[in-house]
């Protein structure tokens, strides 16, 4: 009697690109392994770019504790233009003369955001209000009232100035909405802002550097995949699937 194939499990770090949900990225993973078990632990908006924390077969039970973790990124700032998304990706609702600023200046403002504090969730989001997404409320043109969330943010830093761009390093906990940062960084200056570009470098231990792409997965025999494959008593000590 013929036993089934056994099902692979563990984390695979999948370095996503650009104009790709994360679900769109675990629909061609799971095309690819011939397995339906597959999720993802902290989702990336379509224009963001950089480290999916995916998890395979029997480690989508690992899936909260993954989830949890701080998050880095490197992004865009562009001032002067204010989107509805908050980002590059959205309608532009408004333009406004970017001021002469120093880059002393805009340390100062970006280092007003470090440390904890509420953040207000933008209505183009995922977040359900009486089981509606808010970006289908957001669609429809409504403002739907909404509680602001925790989080906390241990670095903003600034790797380039140049008027009216702003690049950024960012280290943050889950839940944390980049975008919302760019667009109240943007506000705080008095003349708004939107986030242009996004890269997750990090997941808790988990760095770009280990990431592979989809392409690169792709082009991969089973055997160097399960090889690609972090078991989760690796990736989360402390628990036991």
């Amino acid at each position: 009697m013929l036993l089934p194939p056994k099902e692979i499990e563990g984390v695979l770090l999948i370095d996503k690109p650009t104009d790709h949900t994360s679900h769109d990225v675990i629909a061609r993973l799971r095309g690819i392994l011939k397995m339906k078990r597959v999720g993802h632990a902290g989702t990336l908006d379509p224009m963001a770019t950089g480290v999916l924390v995916v998890l395979v077969g029997k480690a989508t039970r690992a899936s909260q504790y993954l989830m949890s973790l701080d998050k880095e990124y490197t992004g865009t700032v562009t001032l002067g233009k204010v989107t509805n998304t908050q980002d590059a990706e959205g309608e532009m609702l408004e333009t406004r003369p970017v001021p002469p600023l120093t880059e002393a200046q805009v340390l100062a403002a970006m280092k007003t955001f470090v440390g904890d504090q509420y953040q207000m969730p933008p209505m183009f989001s995922a977040i359900k209000i009486d089981g509606v997404p808010l970006y289908k409320s957001a669609r429809k043109g409504e403002d739907i009232e909404r509680e602001p969330r925790f989080i906390r943010i241990s670095k903003f830093e600034l790797e380039r100035f140049a008027s009216p761009e702003i690049d950024f390093v960012l280290r943050c906990s889950k839940g944390t909405y980049v975008r919302t940062v760019a667009h109240d960084l943007g506000q705080k200056i008095g003349c708004g802002a939107h986030l242009s570009s996004l890269r997750r470098t990090a997941t808790g231990r988990f760095t770009i550097d280990q990431c592979v792409t989809i392409e690169q997965l792709q082009a991969m025999s089973p055997p160097d995949i399960e090889k690609r494959l972090i078991p989760v008593r690796d990736a989360v000590p402390s628990v036991a699937l």
